[in-house]
């Protein structure tokens, strides 16, 4: 392949970008941000999980202490009606005994259902404090996934502009260069991800080694616009001043 040395140069100023672009990706895969934020997403869903159970729990508190609220309260009712029954005197000595009796079982009755009762207030006392709890402990996590999605976000849009400057001056060199030799570069570099290397002091800029006299031989007697190749690691070779020629 044929390619004047003027595209031939700016090869390794494709290869500096392009290795540029390769790092801005990492760190954009790489933001420690990804990790924290799937890590609370994990969090998240255990903290939903338990808004739900506690939130579940208190229900179950809240009727049973409903159901005693009401058994207490037919209690206090009947015991009133009697109550008043008595008081009017209306009936034999032996219906007034009679009710008397059942007023006195019904407090006994009645004071067995308030401590039940109170119980079941402390229960569900305690069912609201783990519902609040756990909310809070959500709305906190929400917060900081928040502050740390902002913080993400930020660092994100900072390299991707860095990253698009980077590729804009990139299409700039493409534009400067035969599409058949960015073809060739661009092959090679998807097979070792690099497509062209200086030669510096007769050492491959790619795999670093030193080329043998009969390769630097070859260059050395090569035309100006002959795209060269390492014999060892096939990458584009570009001359340079310091080729050692």
């Amino acid at each position: 392949m044929k390619a004047d040395p003027h595209e031939q140069q700016r090869l390794l100023d494709l290869q500096a970008l392009d290795t540029r672009l390769s790092q801005l990706d990492h760190q954009l895969r790489s933001l420690p941000e990804h990790a924290q934020l799937e890590q609370l997403t994990g969090r998240a869903a255990d903290l939903d999980a338990e808004v739900v159970r506690t939130t579940t729990a208190r229900g179950d508190v809240q009727r049973e202490l409903t159901k005693a609220e009401q058994d207490v309260q037919l209690v206090r009712d009947r015991a009133a009606r009697d109550q008043q029954r008595l008081d009017a005197g209306i009936g034999t000595a032996k219906d007034m005994q009679a009710l008397q009796h059942e007023i006195e079982s019904l407090a006994r009755r009645q004071a067995t259902l308030e401590d039940e009762e109170l119980e079941v207030m402390e229960r569900a006392e305690a069912r609201d404090a783990e519902v609040a709890k756990a909310e809070a402990d959500r709305d906190a996590l929400a917060a900081e996934t928040a502050e740390i999605t902002t913080s993400r976000d930020t660092k994100a849009q900072a390299l991707q502009a860095d990253r698009d400057e980077v590729a804009a001056g990139r299409d700039a060199i493409v534009a400067d260069v035969s599409d058949e030799l960015v073809a060739l570069y661009d092959k090679i570099r998807a097979q070792s991800g690099t497509g062209a290397a200086s030669l510096q002091q007769r050492r491959c800029g790619g795999c670093q080694l030193e080329l043998n006299q009969v390769d630097l031989n070859r260059i050395r007697s090569a035309a100006e616009d002959e795209v060269l190749r390492c014999e060892e690691c096939r990458r584009i070779l570009v001359r340079t001043p310091e080729s050692g020629l």
